[in-house]
């Protein structure tokens, strides 16, 4: 038993030796070597990597020695997932600890990564931008609300509906008019190829294609039902009968409205397709490819009508009476 207990406590001894030299080496000689970088050096690190992948990265552009050891650092720093993505210079020879700073800080970041979620208004894409760091909120609105884009020698009201929503590397000195040209670049890019012939063969400008498409982008939930949806405002645009598209008219609204009030619906604004027939007079959103896509190539049907089921699907149907039964079992 006493021999039992001897070797116990010699090995006890013998981990806390190795596990003290071990901190001993890793905090004197691994976590400050400086032999990387050997120049200054600029990296990007992507959007959604992960502590391990940031490590990989690093390690194979020269930046890190070890990514193993670079990752363990962060890991005994409770600093893995707070590392930033973006990109970076790093200057010449750096300690393990100041990239590890330089990523959670921020420090040296020459770019970021920003996502513009589909279906986000003008104003809604100034204060994400301004929340990271690029910009000015209110100098990046009056930039959306000012700009304007050529289609068929028609020009838009504004940006608004020409953000085109997707994950963007921008850099930290660009100006609002920049920012704009990236956004509505990237939306000229994922117009479809034939824009121009689609428009024409659906009776509409692209400008009014895009201001459908947004209000397929609000009204609906799951990508399969876009195009459906898209299919329900030009039939009803074809037959001359108001759009009631709520979403239109939560538009005028500087809050969004859990509920929509017969006061409301009283309005007298061209976004109140409850009162005015035809599209509002601009996109109400920056709608995502799905609902571009479906605003140019709706799909084909008899659908007047359709309610929400109350799990993110519709209920379509050809008349009123259908339509009122359907509202009858999903909103009563």
């Amino acid at each position: 038993m006493r021999r039992a207990l001897r070797v116990a406590i010699a090995l006890g001894i013998v981990i806390v030796l190795a596990a003290g030299g071990f901190g001993y080496w890793f905090n004197e000689r691994v976590a400050v070597d400086r032999s990387l970088p050997r120049s200054s050096m600029v990296v990007i690190v992507p959007s959604g990597a992960t502590g391990h992948e940031i490590a990989a990265r690093l390690a194979h552009e020269g930046v890190l020695t070890s990514a193993f050891t670079f990752e363990l650092l962060a890991r005994l720093r409770g600093e893995r997932s707070r590392m930033q993505a973006g990109q970076f210079r790093f200057a010449a020879h750096l300690t393990q600890r100041d990239v590890l700073r330089q990523l959670v800080e921020g420090g040296q970041q020459l770019a970021a990564w920003v996502t513009i979620p589909e279906g986000y208004t003008d104003a809604q894409i100034a204060g994400t931008l301004a929340a990271h760091r690029l910009g000015d909120e209110a100098r990046l609105a009056d930039e959306f609300a000012r700009g304007s884009l050529v289609f068929d020698g028609r020009r838009t009201a504004s940006l608004e509906g020409y953000l085109f929503p997707d994950t963007y590397l921008i850099p930290r000195d660009a100006k609002p008019a920049a920012i704009a040209k990236m956004l509505t670049g990237q939306f000229r890019a994922e117009l479809p190829a034939n824009a121009r012939k689609r428009a024409r063969a659906l009776r509409l400008t692209i400008p009014q294609i895009v201001t459908l498409a947004s209000l397929v982008e609000r009204e609906g939930k799951v990508d399969a039902e876009r195009p459906l949806i898209a299919g329900v405002i030009y039939n009803r645009l074809r037959r001359g009968m108001p759009l009631q598209v709520d979403a239109s008219l939560e538009y005028i609204f500087k809050r969004h409205k859990d509920v929509i009030t017969y006061g409301d619906l009283a309005l007298d604004s061209p976004y109140n397709t409850y009162r005015h027939a035809g599209l509002p007079p601009t996109p109400i959103a920056n709608p995502g490819l799905p609902s571009l896509r479906a605003a140019f190539f709706p799909a084909a049907s008899e659908y007047l009508y359709y309610v929400a089921m109350g799990n993110g699907r519709h209920a379509f149907s050809r008349t009123l009476a259908e339509h009122n039964a359907n509202v009858a079992r999903y909103l009563h």
